[in-house]
């Protein structure tokens, strides 16, 4: 399976009394977005299956990931995917949910994203930074019981852009 880690874009700041789940994409964050996209196409990104966080930032990311992908369908939403959520949660759904999906990608948030990435790798204590708008890609058998993946390649909006 291929697992494709992408952080949201940019989004627009924080308002007082406004829920973090309700902030919505930039047009910059699109943008970056689309560009790093594109280039994970030619790096060989092609029809996945898209799982998104249900906070808006990530749901309009995982859109553009859609578009710029020419696939039809809504991303499915996942509470496994919430900033604050687990690496063990995702496998968990990875493994029981998705184990036979040849390639899925992933829309979610920081802190997360940083500590999955890790977790897949089968290397917890990895330090990965995953810079807004960024795709990782990671191959692993979602059917074995615990994660042992590898890394394929990173791509950010620096490197796209």
């Amino acid at each position: 399976m291929e697992v494709y880690l992408l952080r949201h874009g940019l989004a627009e700041l924080a308002l007082p009394g406004h829920p973090d789940a309700a902030r919505q994409l930039t047009a910059e964050g699109k943008k970056k977005t689309a560009e790093v996209i594109r280039l994970a196409r030619r790096a060989g990104l092609e029809k996945p299956r898209i799982v998104s966080s249900p906070y808006l930032r990530a749901m309009a990311t995982a859109r553009v990931a859609a578009e710029e992908l020419g696939l039809q369908d809504e991303p499915i939403q996942s509470a496994a995917l919430v900033p604050h959520s687990t690496p063990e949660a995702v496998w968990a759904e990875l493994h029981s949910d998705w184990s036979d999906e040849p390639a899925i990608l992933l829309a979610s948030h920081e802190p997360l994203l940083s500590d999955l990435a890790g977790y897949l790798l089968n290397s917890p204590a990895l330090q990965v930074e995953v810079k807004k708008s960024s795709v990782i890609r990671i191959d692993l058998d979602a059917r074995r019981t615990a994660p042992r993946g590898v890394l394929r390649w990173m791509i950010t909006p620096r490197l796209a852009g």
